[in-house]
C-alpha cells in the first residue's frame, strides 16, 4: 500500500452528512461486490452504480479499488479496540475480566457475517489477488494482535505473567477461536450468539490465566 493510497483513506469527508452516507454506501457497496464478483473482476462503475454515485464522487469521498478494500478492512479493524475508561491490569482479576472483554469484543466482530465474507473472499483470490490476503492480514488480524500484545505486555511489567508476549498472543487466539472460524467459513456452524461468545471468551480467559501462572517476582518500575 503506498502512501498516496493511505492518505486517501485517511481523509475525512467534511461533517456533510450527505457526503458522509454516501461514503458508507460506496463501502457498503464495494464489500458486497468483491463478495459476488472476486476483488480483481469487481469495477468501479458497478461499485459506484450500486451506491447511487458518480464515479467522481467515489474516488473523492474513498479512492480506488484497492483503498475501498482497506478501508472496509479498517473500519472493522477499529472495532476491535478495548474501551478507552477500562483499567490498566493490576492484579489477575481485573487481567481475567480484561481479557474476556477483549475476546467478547473480538468475536462480536470477527464473527460478523461481512467479515467472515472479506475472510472468504481473501481465500478465494489468494492466487489471483494476494493483496487482499495481505491487507486482511496486516490490517485486520494485526490491529487486533497489537491491542492484546499491549494488554500482555501491561500484565508481564505489573508481575502478572511471564514469558514472551509475541507467544502467548497467539496462545490466547488459538484458546478462544478453537475451530470456530474454520466452521464459519465453511458454512458448517451458524454464528453463536452474544451469550455464546461471551461465555466462550470466559472460559478462554480463564485457560489462559490458568496456563500461565503468576511470576514469583517484583513488577517492573516505570
Amino acid at each position: 500500500m503506498n502512501q498516496t493510497s493511505a492518505d486517501t483513506l485517511d481523509r475525512n469527508p467534511d461533517q456533510n452528512p450527505d457526503k458522509i452516507h454516501a461514503r458508507q454506501r460506496i463501502l457498503d457497496a464495494a464489500l458486497a461486490e468483491f463478495t459476488r464478483r472476486g476483488y480483481a473482476k469487481a469495477c468501479t462503475l458497478a461499485i459506484a452504480t450500486r451506491a447511487r454515485v458518480s464515479k467522481r464522487d467515489l474516488y473523492a469521498l474513498v479512492g480506488k479499488k484497492e483503498d475501498m478494500l482497506l478501508a472496509c478492512i479498517r473500519e472493522r479493524a477499529q472495532r476491535f479496540r478495548l474501551p478507552a475508561n477500562l483499567p490498566e491490569p493490576t492484579d489477575r482479576t481485573i487481567l481475567e475480566k480484561l481479557l474476556a472483554t477483549f475476546g467478547t469484543r473480538l468475536l462480536h466482530e470477527v464473527t460478523d457475517p461481512a467479515v467472515i465474507a472479506l475472510f472468504r473472499l481473501a481465500i478465494a483470490e489468494a492466487t489471483r489477488a494476494p493483496e487482499v490476503a495481505q491487507t486482511l492480514n496486516g490490517v485486520g488480524r494485526g490491529s487486533s494482535r497489537a491491542i492484546l500484545g499491549e494488554l500482555l505486555k501491561q500484565a508481564r511489567d505489573a508481575a502478572l505473567v511471564e514469558g514472551d508476549t509475541t507467544e502467548q498472543v497467539e496462545s490466547f487466539l488459538a484458546l478462544l477461536w478453537g475451530n470456530l472460524m474454520l466452521d464459519l467459513l465453511l458454512g458448517t456452524s451458524e454464528r453463536p450468539d452474544e451469550t455464546a461468545l461471551a461465555q466462550r471468551a470466559r472460559h478462554a480467559s480463564d485457560a489462559f490465566l490458568r496456563l500461565y501462572p503468576a511470576p514469583d517476582r517484583p513488577p517492573t518500575q516505570k
